[in-house]
């Protein structure tokens, strides 16, 4: 479970931003948290509010390079020498751009809760070198990096001293990954990694952009939609719920031949199945459809919903990028409020939205809502609405469209009224 998430000098975020989704001491909406530890509780759901521009996509954005430039290290040739393969690393990461004195060192710290003990881990980098990283378990040094220097909790050091040689490009925590024997390893960094590759999904907007009208295969779905049949049928239980005339999922296998090589392959293929009927309103047949002949939302919803199933089964963190694009506002409120029922117990949802019928106290506890909002020099703050000593039974969303909040298109009618807006 995620308990905190920073960023620094990252895209427009200049200072630091920091989501925290502990709980406050609101009374309001008890079904909405989870049991961090014995220090505090969780929240299910956060709601990131803003203008366009505002910087609430970079936050995203931000959280998917952490994961990004942590496993990309992690993942290489392992018959060649790591320190080899550091110096053939390099990232796409964007400082803040529009001050006059440039920063290129970015900041990035995260807090999460697994298996009942708590991991702190954070790094600042450049594009060409890591400056300083951290790791602590449970309030307890592991390790502490500065540059080339590493310094040791007392219960790691023997453990860890012997591996420390680290290559300016590389986490030593990827270096750990590398060379600890697998009993070390599985103490210190198994649920570390395992967090990660089970539990942390970042869903951008761009890459759903980039695969929603794709190839067949493409479309996202988990593979227990072909082998697990009812996971398949909890899936088609929430398609039927919303109306979309899909009946059911049909699982063929089908042989593909391919072309340069002639070879044949067996693939299963999923489609939907809708009725035909005739002029009487009568059902007469069925009829498949492809996957990207269905409607963007359709298969937006497809994807979320198996991820939501997952994660509500299994224990996850859900962080997506526009929720409500291309959605109808219930179903989207029909997803949060799956994170929010007292049925879930171990799973977060984080998304950015411009749906403000959400908005609302029945439906948030004031430090659920966060809003991300640009000043004049381009810089984003991120802070919430438990903030702003709002009142219980304020109307959120007819207070933040009035700019009580902030964090909303303000319109220059001077430039608008001096141009021409015609022609």
């Amino acid at each position: 479970m995620l308990v905190m998430f920073k960023v620094k000098n990252f895209m427009s975020f200049k200072d630091e931003a920091i989501l925290d989704l502990r709980a406050t001491s609101y009374v309001q909406h008890p079904s909405h948290l989870l049991r961090g530890n014995e220090k505090y509780n969780l929240l299910k759901t956060v709601a990131l509010y803003g203008a366009n521009a505002s910087g609430k996509s970079n936050f995203i954005s931000a959280m998917y390079f952490f994961e990004k430039y942590i496993f990309s290290q992690f993942i290489g040739n392992k018959e060649s020498d790591p320190l080899e393969q550091a110096k053939q690393l390099r990232y796409d990461l964007e400082p803040f751009a529009l001050s006059k004195e440039k920063n290129k060192v970015s900041e990035f710290d995260i807090i999460f809760v697994r298996n009942k003990k708590q991991f702190q881990y954070g790094f600042e980098c450049t594009n060409e070198a890591v400056v300083n990283e951290w790791y602590y378990i449970d309030d307890k040094k592991v390790y502490e990096r500065t540059g080339s220097t590493v310094t040791y909790g007392a219960k790691y050091t023997g453990l860890l001293s012997s591996y420390n040689k680290i290559p300016s490009e590389r986490l030593y925590i990827s270096v750990l990954e590398y060379f600890l024997e697998d009993e070390a390893k599985k103490a210190i960094l198994g649920d570390f990694v395992d967090f990660f590759q089970q539990e942390y999904n970042v869903y951008s907007e761009i890459l759903f952009e980039s695969t929603v009208k794709g190839v067949a295969g493409i479309v996202g779905y988990s593979p227990r939609i072909i082998s697990n049949r009812k996971f398949r049928e909890k899936v088609e239980l929430y398609l039927r719920a919303i109306d979309i005339g899909i009946k059911r999922l049909d699982i063929q296998t089908e042989t593909t031949t391919n072309e340069r090589t002639g070879k044949k392959k067996k693939t299963k293929v999923i489609r939907t199945v809708h009725d035909v009927y005739d002029d009487a309103g009568n059902v007469v047949g069925e009829q498949t459809f492809d996957l990207p002949q269905e409607s963007s939302g359709t298969l937006r919803f497809f994807a979320f919903i198996q991820n939501v199933i997952e994660m509500t089964s299994h224990g996850g963190v859900f962080i997506v990028d526009e929720l409500s694009a291309r959605l109808h506002p219930l179903l989207t409120k029909m997803i949060v409020d799956i994170f929010s029922s007292k049925e879930n117990t171990k799973a977060q949802l984080i998304f950015t939205t411009h749906d403000v019928s959400l908005l609302n106290k029945d439906q948030f506890r004031r430090d659920e809502v966060v809003f991300i909002d640009k000043d004049n020099r381009g810089e984003s703050k991120l802070y919430a609405l438990s903030d702003l000593r709002v009142r219980e039974d304020a109307s959120f969303s007819k207070d933040y469209l009035q700019g009580k909040y902030g964090a909303i298109p303000i319109f220059n009618f001077e430039i608008m009224n001096g141009g021409d807006l015609n022609g």
